[in-house]
């Protein structure tokens, strides 16, 4: 009888324990910059789709895309970056009458996508290295993902 109910017992603590894959979509929406960095290593290569909540206080730009982003430096470990590629950098100027790396600066916003985990190679005279850093990245593909929340703090 005992080694049954150790058995049993046995069983119940098993049924406690998980060995699922960490969730691919944020059920509600996150606007902590570090949680959504760190949903999205977690859930890397994939990334996480949900909705983010985030305050852009810088931009920039490099070939045909716009980058926002929540740090003044975009290599900050603490910073979230929304990219725009430019279909969605024509329909916003567009919309607001103005660039997005103009109009975004100081406001918060709502985006919907995937936030993924990005590598970053270092470039040494126009080359590759082999050294890297990541960054997390929240690529838009219509103007219908971004939503202004309110105005400069």
């Amino acid at each position: 009888m005992m080694k049954n109910i150790f058995l049993l017992l046995a069983f119940a603590l098993a049924g406690c324990t998980s060995t699922t894959l960490p969730p691919t979509t944020a059920t509600s929406p996150l606007s902590d910059s570090m949680k959504i960095i760190e949903a999205a290593a977690n859930a890397a290569p994939r990334g996480v789709v949900g909705e983010y909540t985030l305050r852009i206080v810088a931009a920039g730009s490099q070939g045909h895309f716009v980058y926002l982003n929540t740090e003044a430096d975009y290599r900050d470990q603490r910073a979230v970056t929304v990219a725009l590629p430019p279909r969605v950098i024509k329909q916003l100027t567009a919309y607001y009458k103005m660039p997005p790396q103009e109009f975004f600066i100081g406001k918060k916003i709502v985006v919907r996508g995937k936030a993924k985990r990005v590598k970053i190679a270092f470039l040494a005279e126009g080359k590759r290295t082999d050294k890297y850093y990541y960054q997390t990245h929240i690529r838009l593909m219509d103007i219908a993902q971004l939503k202004v929340v309110d105005e400069p703090a």
